[in-house]
């Protein structure tokens, strides 16, 4: 149920607050804060506060084998993201705090302070062998934190110094500020940013995903790391029936216009608290059209709200899947996407001096 005094917020993406107690654990108190002064608009609710938890993981480095996913370890450098993208598959990670998965999730944010420090020492482990890290598989490694902690800027570093390769996924221009660290390990055939892009219409853009950066910006950062040297991917994830699905052809033109070279797209998931989530938000945000959108969902997820399954998952099934995969291939091959694999090197790793060569090196 939603906490007392829930008000949609136009400057958040969840329009409630629902509390989500699967795991009930306790919750842990928070510290410092972003943004948390705004003017107040008459008859609006008041400011929410960004607060930011200093977590203390005793491992970095998450694996996964999921047959369906092209890498087999991430780092998330935060829990949470202020972003706050209403489709957001990780919304339910926060319940593990016994948080709620709404505006919790992209107000009340968790650091992982330690990473660079973690990551060294899992790279320096005899017997490690490398492959692609992947940042930014649940949270934006670049969301607006990442300004004043650099805890992302500080795992590229360890990378970079390692000759590690790494992929990186983010909504936010603010990844330019690394182009150095990623022109360099780009050069070398080592890095890939991937950003995504779900809608061109700054409106629409700022209602979905209320705290990312416009798609202007989004644009202006795959023409300078193009420029760079970079291999820029972008992706449509996720696309939206009924509401951002007639933008693929639009947003695959711009992509190869800004330099893009590969292109990716995935239907909208709605995983556990997601899909309550999703429904509020329609019906908030898109009353007119909500039941055609919900009904969309169903027909490309086998009936249901949501389709869990490998494979289906990423793509969806049905009449509705299946023309939205010939479209994005028609306008891939028009605009020369996809024409190449990039394949990231992982023979130049070099695992981090111990503290013996640190010392006398």
């Amino acid at each position: 149920m939603a906490q007392p005094g829930t008000r949609p917020r136009p400057d958040r993406g969840a329009t409630v607050n629902w509390e989500s107690a699967r795991f009930a654990l306790p919750t842990i108190e928070s510290d410092g804060d972003w943004l948390d002064a705004r003017d107040l608009v008459d008859g609006a609710a008041p400011p929410l506060r960004t607060t930011v938890t200093v977590e203390h993981p005793r491992t970095i480095i998450s694996r996964n084998a999921s047959p369906d996913v092209p890498f087999d370890r991430s780092i998330n450098p935060y829990r949470g993201c202020e972003h706050g993208c209403i489709y957001c598959f990780a919304r339910p990670t926060h319940a593990y705090h016994d948080l709620s998965p709404g505006l919790d999730f992209e107000s009340r944010l968790f650091a992982k302070l330690d990473a660079a420090v973690l990551l060294r020492a899992e790279l320096a482990r005899p017997g490690y062998v490398a492959k692609p890290m992947a940042l930014g598989t649940n949270t934006d490694p670049y969301q607006p934190i990442e300004r004043d902690w650099r805890i992302t800027r500080g795992v590229l570093e360890v990378l970079a110094e390692c000759d590690h390769p790494v992929t990186i996924t983010t909504k936010s221009d603010r990844v330019v500020q690394d182009i150095n660290l990623l022109a360099a390990m780009a050069a070398k055939g080592l890095a890939t940013v991937c950003v995504s892009i779900t809608s061109l219409d700054a409106k629409v853009a700022g209602t979905v995903e209320p705290r990312a950066p416009t798609p202007a910006r989004r644009l202006a950062a795959v023409r300078r790391l193009s420029e760079a040297g970079v291999p820029v991917y972008v992706s449509i994830a996720p696309v939206i029936p009924a509401i951002t699905d007639h933008e693929v052809e639009a947003i695959l033109a711009h992509a190869a216009d800004a330099g893009a070279r590969h292109a990716f797209f995935i239907p909208v998931r709605l995983p556990h608290e997601v899909a309550p989530l999703f429904r509020a938000w329609l019906d908030e945000h898109f009353p007119d059209r909500a039941a055609k959108v919900m009904a969309t969902i169903r027909g490309l997820r086998d009936g249901r709200d949501n389709d869990p399954g490998f494979f289906t998952r990423m793509k969806g099934s049905g009449p509705w899947a299946e023309l939205l995969r010939t479209r994005f291939q028609i306008a891939c091959r028009r605009h020369g996407l996809n024409a190449e694999r990039i394949v990231l090197r992982s023979d130049l790793f070099r695992p981090p001096p111990g503290r013996q060569g640190e010392l006398f090196g």
